[in-house]
This record gives structure tokens, sequence and C-alpha cells, in this order.
């Protein structure tokens, strides 16, 4: 086991990292801008290092910044999180190159499944169904404009190297699918470096099922079931639950075995996310593989009982799996998570940065809360919104809707605006409450809460 670990992150993935560190017995090091002195992962770590200013490629983004603290700091590992650059092929290279392990997949499989094309062909290659759509970037909009009239409008436009909805156009017809492009293009260069763009068939009305693996040097992989993860704003998470309410046992071996395949392609070690679109008719297409913890992983955690971050620590250590049959995971009851972001719902999901002066946190039996702010605590305008997750257990789903909406009444912010509001609304929803839910659900279904994005598409289609 490792002595010294640095995380290489912040807020509440930087606290669930350094308190897994702790239960193994492990010290750790924060890496902090100046404007998050303050934040708590900075006081809970053994030791914090600033790395640079506010913005996150002065600090946060910064690899020179966040090696020269690791190096100080004489630490054996990082762990990177989520987001930053927890999938940087190229920052797990250079911590291996200064004798540092990077907790996370090695570098060729971030860089296979980073890119979504190589990633779609990998799948392809395993037997891992994909949507139909073209396997290298589009040229030029006649190109586009072909493989459209081949696989039929709608059509979707992605970003090979992107993610979270950004270089992500819906198209219907030619027209939009001309002028969607080259915003697409435009959108991805500036997101990720990368113009490059493909097109796949737009499945209409799916569901979003993703897979938890974990896989260790020892040739040994497992699933953790499905969260699915079908309601969205702009193609960001809103609420997720474990297990999905679509699938049961049947359809779960046959994606949990085709997201082992999918990892196996790349030869994957550490924890990983495969996500695939699941449609009414029962068809499962792989989409992309999260080669990191995700956001969501608490749900997981509390429907099976293994601590994903530990194992990841103990994977990058050398250690095999906790448990290493895929027939000894348990499965036991429902587990649900809202994600509170400082946002507007009622506003088109604008920001809402600044200083929280009331902060109640919810307890009580089945409910856990992953957050690292505090009354007084300052919501920062330059990095992600999100304040915590919330989740909730019960021994069913009802249970858990149940304890989420007792839960969600007992969470207050005050006074910048939350997702609180639309999270309350969706728990009643008798839409959600039979589990009917499709990935167009906030802009058919929510009304008011829609953002203007979703309702056009949603319109559209």
């Amino acid at each position: 086991m490792f002595s010294k670990i640095l995380v290489a992150n912040r807020g509440e993935i930087a606290l669930r990292i350094i308190r897994a560190c702790k239960e193994l017995g492990v010290r750790t090091v924060a890496v902090y801008s100046q404007p998050d002195a303050s934040s708590p992962h900075v006081h809970l770590a053994d030791e914090a290092v600033c790395i640079g200013g506010a913005q996150a490629k002065q600090s946060y983004l910064n690899i020179p910044a966040i090696i020269s603290a690791a190096e100080i700091t004489d630490v054996d590992a990082i762990h990177p999180g989520y987001g930053f650059l927890s999938e940087n092929a190229h920052f797990a290279e250079i911590c291996e190159s200064c004798q540092i392990t990077f907790i996370g997949p090695p570098p060729p499989a971030i860089r296979s499944m980073g890119d979504k094309m190589a990633a779609r062909e990998a799948a392809r290659k395993a037997g891992v169904p994909i949507v139909p759509g073209t396997q290298e970037a589009i040229k030029d909009k006649d190109e586009a404009l072909r493989v459209a009239k081949k696989i039929k409008y709608p059509v979707i436009i992605k970003a090979a190297a992107g993610g979270g909805g950004r270089g992500m156009r819906v198209c219907h017809n030619e027209v939009r699918l001309v002028s969607a492009l080259m915003t697409a293009q435009r959108e991805a260069e500036a997101a990720f470096g990368n113009g490059a763009v493909y097109i796949e068939k737009y499945i209409e009305r799916p569901k979003h099922i993703e897979i938890q693996i974990l896989a260790d040097k020892h040739g040994h992989a497992v699933y953790l079931y499905e969260r699915d993860c079908t309601i969205q704003r702009r193609h960001q998470k809103l609420v997720e639950e474990a297990p999905s309410p679509s699938v049961d046992w049947k359809l779960r071996k046959k994606m949990g075995e085709a997201a082992i395949k999918a990892a196996k392609a790349v030869n994957y070690v550490n924890a990983g996310t495969v996500e695939f679109l699941l449609d009414t008719d029962g068809k499962f297409y792989f989409i992309e593989m999260n080669t990191r913890v995700q956001v969501e992983h608490g749900i997981t955690e509390l429907i099976t009982g293994i601590d994903i971050v530990k194992e990841q620590i103990r994977i990058a250590a050398g250690e095999k799996l906790g448990i290493r049959k895929q027939d000894k995971i348990p499965l036991r009851g429902h587990a649900i998570e809202c994600r509170i972001n400082a946002e507007d719902p009622a506003n088109d999901f604008a920001p809402s940065p600044g200083r929280i002066d009331r902060y109640n946190l919810p307890g009580g039996p089945g409910v856990r809360v992953d957050s690292h702010a505090y009354a007084g605590y300052t919501v920062l305008p330059y990095y992600d919104s999100m304040i915590g997750k919330l989740m909730a257990y019960g021994r069913n789903r009802g249970e858990a809707i149940s304890v989420m909406q007792r839960a969600l009444e007992e969470f207050i912010v005050e006074p910048i605006k939350t997702t609180i509001p639309i999270h309350k609304e969706i728990m009643k929803n008798p839409v959600f409450r039979r589990g009917q839910m499709y990935t167009d659900f906030i802009p058919r279904v929510m009304g008011e809460w829609a953002d203007k994005s979703d309702t056009e598409n949603a319109k559209a289609s």
C-alpha cells in the first residue's frame, strides 16, 4: 500500500478521496488554488500545497505545478478524482515518468477510450453493439449529408474528443445538419482543442444506462451493476439511481458482460464506467467509456457495499479485487442521487455563485451527503457549480424515493439558488415514480423547468 497520496482535485471528490485514504492508513496531500485556501479538503489533508491562481488552467489543470507539489511532498501516487486531469493520458504518462503511480487506468486505455471514434471501433471489434454512424471524423458538409442520408434522420453530431454535451447537436433535416456541423466543430475546438466530430443515428427517447466496472492487474474484472442516468438537462445528469427500474436481471447480465468486453478490449485496469443507450425495444448500444471514478459512484456503493475509491487505490497498489467472482457481487435495495448545483432551474439553470449564509444538511436513516460546502462557504464562479450530492437508500425504489423526498425538505442552502426545487418536483412526478423516464424527461414532462436548448430539441423530435 502507498504511504502518501496527492489528491489532484478539489471540492467533494477531494474530500471523498482523503477520507478513503485515512481509512486505509495512507497520508494525503491536498493541492489548492488561491481562492480555495479555506476549502475543507485543504484542512482535512495531512499536507497542502497552493498550486496557482483561480482559473483552472493556472491550478488544477497546471501539470507542472501539480507534479512539483508531488515531488516536494514525496508522494507515491496521485489520485485525479473526476474532471480536470482525470482522463488526461499525457498527465498519466508524466506521472509514470516521474515514478509516481497514477491512480487510474493505463495511459493507452485512457487514450483509446478518450477518442470517442476509437472507442466505438474498439467496442465494435469486441462484439459490443454500437449505434450506426461514422468510424472516422467528418471531413465536410457533403460527407455529412451523405452519411445522414444513409443512416436516416434524425442524426446526432458528436465531438470526437469530448463529452458533457459540448460539440453535440441533434439534426432532423439537411438544413439543420449543415448549420449545426460548423457550430459543433467550433464548440468542440474551443472546449477540447480538437474540432473533430462524427455522426451517429440519433436514438429517439432512449434511456441512459451506465455499467460500473472494476478491473485489477491480475486479470480479474467484475461489473457492479448499472446506474440509470436518464434524467438530464443539456446532456448533464441531474438524477441518478441504481439499479435501473428499466433493467431486469437478464438484460443486466447482457449489459454487464458487454461492458467487461469493452474494457478488456483496451486492457483496462482500475475503475471505469461503460455508458449505453437503451432504446424502446430493449436494445442497448455502446456510446462511450469514462476512464475515471464517476460523480455518481456513491449510489453503487450503497447497493453493493463496495467502496469504489478504496478499490481504486488498492488496484493501483497492485492488489487483487476484494471480490473477484461476479456472482459474489451483492445487490441490495435501491439508491437515488440528486445533484445539488448552485444553479437556478427557474431561470434556464443559470449559475448562482455566491456566499452560503444558511446551510442545513439532511440526515437520518438512508441518507448520505457528499459535500464540501458549509455555512459561510462561497461557491466560486471558476469551477463546476455542484455543491454536493444527496443520496437516499431504501429497501426498494418506492422507499428510496420517500427517503429522498424527506431529505430534500431538510436540505437548506440560502440565499443562493440551487437545483433543490426541481428535484422536489421530479420526486413527486408520476412519470418518474412509474420509472418511465427518457432522456427528454425534463423538456417533455417538467414544462417550466426545461431550459431552452432542451426544449428546442424536444420540439424538433
